[in-house]
């Protein structure tokens, strides 16, 4: 069964810095990403979390286009903020403490493509130059920012107010068999 893939990674009008597509997704925080065309259909952000626990069970993924390199960022970032919701000391986070640290997590530095601490070096290509390495972080920011919205309201959708089990239960699993926190 072959993993499940970016739908996308056929379009060719969006921005590629290195070889990462900056795709268009709602959004109610204030950012550098375009706005969808279509809002009926599910941008980047909801593919990500959509795919984040089917692609989990893969080791490997055959990237079929630069929305891919994209969903995969994405895919790694939802493990990491999975992975520190599970490892909250007890009682656990609530729904609003995890939002408030999941916010300073995506907002803290990160490594970008090209940069000596980024993990995923032979999988992307470094940004031409010091414009676009700029707009490739402001726009991994503000995605990083919304799928974490997004991610939380989907993680505490339950009635005791505590990460549901259906997503907690794949806090151990890596795509890829990587991971973006060092």
């Amino acid at each position: 069964m072959p993993a499940y893939h970016s739908s996308y990674n056929d379009e060719s009008e969006h921005r590629v810095v290195g070889n990462m597509s900056l795709l268009p997704f709602g959004s109610k925080i204030r950012g550098s990403a375009p706005p969808p065309a279509d809002p009926a259909r599910d941008d980047i952000v909801t593919e990500a979390l959509d795919l984040f626990r089917p692609n989990s069970l893969f080791r490997n993924f055959e990237i079929k286009g630069p929305a891919d390199r994209l969903l995969i960022y994405l895919i790694l970032f939802i493990g990491d903020c999975l992975s520190k919701i599970v490892q909250a000391k007890s009682p656990g986070w609530s729904k609003q403490d995890a939002s408030k640290h999941l916010a300073t997590h995506a907002i803290d530095n990160f490594a970008l493509p090209g940069e000596p601490t980024f993990p995923l070096k032979n999988l992307y290509a470094p940004p031409a130059s010091r414009l676009d390495s700029d707009a490739l972080r402001s726009y991994l920011t503000h995605a990083r920012q919304e799928t974490v919205v997004r991610f939380v309201e989907r993680v505490y959708d339950t009635e005791d107010g505590k990460p549901a089990k259906w997503w907690t239960a794949f806090q151990k699993r890596k795509f890829m068999g990587m991971t973006l926190s060092s």
